[in-house]
């Protein structure tokens, strides 16, 4: 897998202690929780309004967001399994998009998670998926995700 990431051009960033009363991830049975994940807008001056996908934020840049989101999930999954061998299949994305009422490209947007978890997982990384629009995300956060994977046991 290691290879894999260098090919795509991807250095896993370190994984950060949560900054509230949750866990980053929970192994529950055969499953890895990741809790949901954004990227929140460094650029912006204080005061400014929120960004919205749609508005100041084109889907292109929201599809970014989602690509880097995938990257940190597999920062957690390797903090939370100590390798990629464990991972059975990613069962369930759900992606949710902060946007301006009239946006309709939800699912264009986290592609951005989908596809690479895809080209790094293969069929594995195939899964069920959710795309929402929302009214507000924490920390002004474009996209916000959030995935379930399927773990084997160790050998």
């Amino acid at each position: 897998m290691d290879t894999k990431l260098r090919e795509l051009g991807i250095e896993l960033p370190p994984v950060a202690p949560s900054a509230g009363n949750f866990l980053p991830y929970v192994i529950s049975g055969n499953h890895l929780y990741l809790s949901g994940k954004g990227m929140p807008r460094r650029d912006l001056p204080p005061g400014s309004r929120v960004p919205k996908v749609g508005r100041e934020i084109s889907p292109q840049e929201a599809n970014a967001h989602a690509r880097e989101i995938a990257i940190y999930f597999l920062a957690l999954i390797k903090a939370a399994l100590g390798d990629f061998d464990r991972v059975a299949r990613v069962v369930k994305v759900l992606g949710m998009v902060n946007a301006v009422e009239d946006f309709t490209e939800h699912t264009e947007v986290i592609n951005g998670c989908s596809d690479l978890l895809v080209q790094v997982f293969g069929a594995k990384g195939q899964h069920a998926r959710s795309a929402v629009g929302v009214g507000s995300l924490p920390k002004g956060f474009a996209v916000e995700i959030e995935a379930i994977v399927e773990i084997s046991t160790p050998k």
